[in-house]
């Protein structure tokens, strides 16, 4: 027994020595026989499951999957080893251990001779799982009263809280996902349109990593057959074709290429675009704000200089959010010095707008001046549309300039056509071409960025595209080493960088650190 007790204190000690020793890139994964490369330890094995209980991941942990307040429904989530077993205590009328996976089980939920909830129990067995592990979850009702006093109960059976993003890190770590796929289950759960919600469920499904994966087991591929050269180096063989890793490395850039393209239309889709709605006073910048959201949002008024401050809302247009920033108005010769801080704000908000969209008045603006702010805006390399307001107030004047003309169909120029032939014209007030402005805003958006109707895949993600670019340079690298003719030892090891970056997006290669913000970010529940 003494030989047993000082045994098992000194497997102990090994253990935490070779948590001690490990890398710090060295991440503990479970899964399948593609991810076992990554484990310091055999899957299974004693030291494999201490590694686990050490790290936490083993814990049974429990949060609640649904928002947080009253509704009609309240989800509880149960994940790990324990879960059924801990549910099952708390569940009369029906042993969940015998029931299979994949079913709905109404119930009871008592603590001792207490009666918590009428719960309905939805039951997946291991790996069948969201997280691989035994979940339960419990639909009780949306009281918050009723959910504390199920999971405090939860609690006291042995299960902790889980940590922010846990259930989808387990995911993660038990093979059910690759790293960018859980990334883009946070990216769905925070979607605020359309195209966001679009684009990060064709991550979820594997769009973006099937390619990736692709590309990755083609160049290891490449590369074990370039490294088995070197151990025939005396007999002066090749088994890699030279001509096909040439071609592949030509597809590889082209592609790459295409997914770095992809990142300006995605972070339009992920974080929307900023507008800065500037010009003179009394231009009608806020009464515009107020008709593109069509609500009273701005004060307006003939007096200049009523906006002293900036205002900002936010406006969908075709799946893309736009924010609005009303400014206030620009003179450069002005004693009231709240108006001189207002224009020094809305100077600031131009400079940090994606998209400037200057109104002046086209009825009575001089348009060499509207010309010489063209030239300027052109000068600061800034996405911009110049917008002539007040074409109600214009004798004649039924139609805008020489691209809103067209886009309203109308026959003939009015006299402020004639004077701003290169400008949008709209009347604010009337709501006169606004859509054609909705439009153009658009149009600018999307100029040279693709559609959001391609289906293909589009970057989002900030960390993805600084892995990409890494993979282009990598790529490059490779290329300049088959023209320059290297030896086989040289070029394994540029493919072996470039897997590298590509394992980083996919998580194949990965650190603690970057796990722990990554799921950081996430929901409890999730």
């Amino acid at each position: 027994m003494l030989l047993k007790k000082n045994l098992g204190s000194e497997i102990k000690v090994l253990v935490i020595s070779v948590l001690i020793l490990l890398p710090k890139n060295c991440v503990w994964r479970r899964g399948n026989a593609a991810n076992r490369a990554l484990l310091p330890v055999a899957p299974g094995s004693y030291l494999c499951s201490m590694l686990g209980k050490l790290s936490g991941w083993e814990d049974t942990i429990v949060a609640l999957a649904t928002p947080p307040g009253v509704g009609a429904i309240g989800v509880i989530r149960v994940s790990g080893p324990q879960a059924i077993g801990v549910v099952g205590r708390l569940f009369v009328g029906k042993d969940l251990a015998a029931q299979p996976s994949h079913t709905l089980h109404l119930g009871l939920l008592k603590e001792g001779d207490e009666q918590l909830d009428e719960a309905v129990v939805s039951l997946y067995r291991c790996p069948r799982s969201y997280t691989g592990e035994d979940v339960v979850e419990i639909s009780c009702h949306g009281s918050p009263i009723v959910i504390e006093r199920v999971i405090q109960a939860l609690l006291r059976q042995g299960t902790r809280l889980a940590r922010a993003g846990e259930f989808t890190q387990r995911a993660f770590l038990n093979g059910k996902m690759d790293l960018a796929q859980a990334e883009a289950v946070g990216d769905l759960i925070a979607s605020h349109t359309a195209a966001s919600a679009r684009t990060a469920l064709h991550t979820i499904r594997g769009g973006f990593s099937m390619a990736l994966r692709e590309l990755r087991e083609r160049l290891i591929s490449f590369s074990a057959l370039i490294e088995l050269e070197l151990d025939f180096s005396q007999e002066d063989v090749e088994f890699a074709d030279r001509a096909q890793l040439y071609h592949l490395i030509g597809e590889a850039e082209e592609e790459t290429a295409a997914l770095l393209a992809s990142f300006r239309l995605g972070n339009v889709i992920r974080n929307g675009v900023s507008v800065a709605i500037v010009g003179r006073p009394n231009a009608g910048k806020s009464t515009l704000l107020n008709t593109l959201l069509n609500e009273n949002r701005a004060i307006v008024s003939e007096i200049p200089g009523t906006t002293r401050d900036t205002i900002e809302e936010v406006l969908n247009i075709d799946g893309i959010l736009f924010r609005l920033i009303d400014t206030a108005g620009i003179r450069h010769h002005t004693s009231d010095v709240i108006e001189q801080i207002g224009v020094g704000r809305s100077l600031e908000k131009m400079e940090q707008a994606d998209i400037v969209v200057y109104l002046f008045d086209a009825s009575c603006d001089d348009p060499a001046e509207v010309g010489v702010v063209r030239e300027e805006l052109a000068a600061k390399g800034k996405a911009f549309l110049l917008v002539g307001n007040k074409v109600d107030g214009v004798g004649g004047a039924d139609a805008s300039g020489s691209v809103g003309a067209a886009a309203s169909g109308a026959s003939g120029a009015g006299a402020a056509s004639a004077r701003f032939p290169q400008e949008l014209l709209i009347s604010a007030r009337e709501g006169l071409h606004i859509d054609v402005l909705k439009q153009q805003l658009v149009d600018q958006v999307l100029a040279g960025a693709g559609s959001l109707a391609d289906g293909g895949t589009i970057v989002t993600n900030a960390r993805h595209y600084h892995a990409l670019q890494q993979v282009a340079e990598s790529l490059t690298t490779i290329h300049r080493g088959l023209d320059d003719l290297l030896p086989g030892d040289l070029l394994a090891l540029d493919i072996r960088v470039c897997l590298h970056f590509l394992g980083e997006i996919t998580g194949e290669v990965t650190t603690e650190e970057r796990l722990g913000y990554i799921f950081s970010k996430f929901c409890i529940g999730k």
